[in-house]
């Protein structure tokens, strides 16, 4: 029986294009926290970037924040209750190496993110959401030796990855787009996010169902009793999902619920 369900954020509940959750899906999730489901939010994002996010995902009711791609996990009132950050040891192998690097790189704490270079697609993210006093500043990499430090986004090709990790002992790639991938700790990711807090609610893994649409939901997807892939994901992450639904700018949130006959 499902008791909790996890939704990835980006092109699973909130649209690429309209920035905002399909009237749809809200109604969806009003009707399902109704009914006493447990309603959890899973993404590569930190905390500090929820304040970025539509209305409707800052003030709808969630009972919990998976976040960092597991490497975050929050209660209701957005408390840390489970925290993995990436260890001294990898920093200290990472952070010289990148130094000397070219690429743009994003480095995310909890409540702060930031560029260690100059990142003009990150600038232009800001600017699309009008949000350009929020772009993030461009500190030193050895902020990291000083601060909790939980996930790297190097704007690299997939094809880079292998040479990222072999400067980064003990972190893998969570890869959700060609763009860049998400570098987490290789012992982290979504699914030990989740079981933290399944622990925390005490609801057993076959009892939650998760919705993503990226390759860092593959893990997510094949890890809850039921995963369920948007139909605008990639074919590639489809294949590792239970089921897959309408897109989401087709009301595949809601055409899921009711297939499943939770709403």
């Amino acid at each position: 029986m499902i008791r909790a369900i996890f939704f990835d954020i980006d092109g699973t509940l909130q649209d690429f294009e309209t920035k905002d959750v399909p009237q749809s899906a809200q109604s969806a999730l009003y009707l399902l926290h109704e009914k006493g489901m447990k309603l959890f939010i899973a993404s590569g994002r930190p905390p500090v970037h929820l304040s970025l996010l539509c209305s409707f995902i800052q003030e709808f009711p969630f009972d919990g924040y998976v976040m960092l791609n597991g490497q975050c996990c929050m209660d209701a009132q957005k408390r840390v209750f489970y925290e993995h950050p990436i260890d001294e040891e990898t920093l200290h192998v990472l952070v010289p190496w990148l130094k000397e690097q070219s690429f743009p790189c994003s480095v995310l704490e909890l409540d702060k993110a930031y560029e260690i270079r100059e990142n003009p697609e990150q600038r232009a993210y800001y600017a699309s959401l009008g949000r350009e006093r929020d772009i993030p500043e461009v500190l030193d990499a050895e902020r990291a030796y000083t601060h909790a430090t939980y996930q790297y986004c190097p704007r690299i090709p997939p094809e880079m990855d292998e040479a990222f990790l072999e400067h980064a002992p003990g972190m893998k790639s969570a890869r959700w787009t060609d763009e860049f991938p998400d570098m987490i700790p290789k012992d982290g990711g979504k699914p030990a996010g989740m079981q933290k807090m399944l622990d925390h609610f005490d609801i057993a893994r076959e009892d939650c169902m998760a919705f993503g649409d990226g390759g860092n939901d593959i893990t997510m997807l094949e890890y809850a009793g039921i995963g369920v892939a948007m139909g605008n994901a990639k074919d590639h992450v489809k294949a590792h999902a239970d089921d897959v639904t309408s897109p989401i700018n087709e009301d595949g949130i809601a055409k899921a619920m009711k297939k499943y006959h939770l709403i």
